[in-house]
């Protein structure tokens, strides 16, 4: 065995120590160099990187804000040319009303009818002794107001029919253009399939296509037969996914949502608004109540109103305030959602 003598290792070490020492410090400068200019072309790397995702995603957010712009020119657009429609639909023409109730009568021939029910009613009217003024009124009650408010609730109850089978109508749909079925064949699997009205509104919409007309402009001109807020939502995204595309069946699965919330909300603010109703009619008929009692129980005591002139004044004026009183009060529990 050989033996290493203490003092031969500690200076081999030092030399090793004090060579390392001044190597470094003659590179020291050298290597700080290179240390920073690696640092320095990292960051200019890291620099040019940060930029190209800068410009890229600034790219993107202008392709996006281009996008919004579109959509909502259109939307503008669509929003202003159903104004239009709702404007003209607002002074419907008689035939509109009766195609809207669901009536295969002529305007000619409701005026018939009209005529003949006010005719009906006066010679009732007369015959049980009416005074002239109140025959005249009764008449123009009968055959102008009557037919037209006959009309009126016809077409609200179409419309109520319609929108309990609308979003079932849009589920179909969906589920046909998921399955593959193009939107043409959606709309007709609806027009011969479908539950009454929906059933008729779209046959209409695909008559009109086989007349000529584009798919958004058949849905639009469902408006005129059936102007509902619901129909001009279902017109638009109809619109918005001809012009801008997208995915039709996910956007016709959220309208359907949207319109059964609607009809919760509606039905939510039907039942909270019971009571103001219930008030409100008991309001209103309580005076014609109290009437028709004193008349029962004292005729003579009441009948000066109607054999008096001042009398007369007395109803006309309390029938103006009974009427403003009516009229506030419908105001006040209706809502529009």
């Amino acid at each position: 065995m050989f033996g290493f003598d203490p003092l031969v290792l500690a200076i081999i070490a030092l030399a090793a120590i004090a060579t390392g020492g001044i190597a470094y410090g003659l590179l020291y400068s050298q290597i700080e160099t290179e240390k920073k200019t690696a640092s320095r072309i990292n960051r200019v790397k890291a620099a040019e990187t940060d930029h190209a995702k800068v410009k890229a995603a600034r790219d993107r957010v202008q392709e996006i804000s281009k996008r919004r712009k579109s959509v909502q020119d259109s939307l503008k657009e669509l929003e202003r040319k159903q104004h239009e429609r709702q404007k003209k639909a607002a002074a419907t023409s008689l035939k509109s009303r009766l195609t809207q109730a669901g009536l295969s009568a002529t305007p000619s021939q409701f005026y018939t009818f009209s005529v003949i029910f006010g005719v009906f009613i006066a010679v009732f009217a007369f015959v049980a002794g009416l005074p002239p003024l109140a025959l005249v009124g009764v008449a123009f009650v009968a055959g102008f107001g009557i037919p037209r408010w006959l009309v009126g609730f016809l077409v609200k109850r179409r419309q109520k029919k319609f929108l309990n089978e609308f979003p079932n109508s849009l589920d179909v749909m969906v589920r046909s253009i998921k399955s593959g079925l193009p939107l043409n064949d959606a709309l007709r699997l609806i027009a011969s399939e479908g539950q009454e009205p929906v059933k008729t509104e779209f046959r209409r919409v695909v008559e009109s296509q086989q007349v000529g007309l584009s798919v958004p402009e058949a849905c639009q001109r469902m408006m005129i037969t059936m102007p509902l807020q619901e129909i001009n939502f279902f017109s638009i995204v109809i619109a918005i996914q001809s012009q801008a595309g997208g995915n039709l069946s996910e956007a016709l699965s959220n309208l359907s949502r949207v319109l059964r919330d609607r009809k919760k909300m509606k039905a939510k603010v039907n039942a909270l608004s019971m009571e103001a109703k219930a008030s409100a009619v008991i309001i209103g008929a309580l005076p014609f109540i109290v009437a028709l009692l004193v008349y029962l129980t004292s005729p003579q005591y009441i009948m000066i109103l109607f054999t008096d002139s001042r009398g007369h004044l007395i109803l006309a004026a309390s029938g103006v305030w009974m009427s403003l009183g009516i009229l506030v009060m419908r105001n006040m529990i209706n809502f529009d959602i």
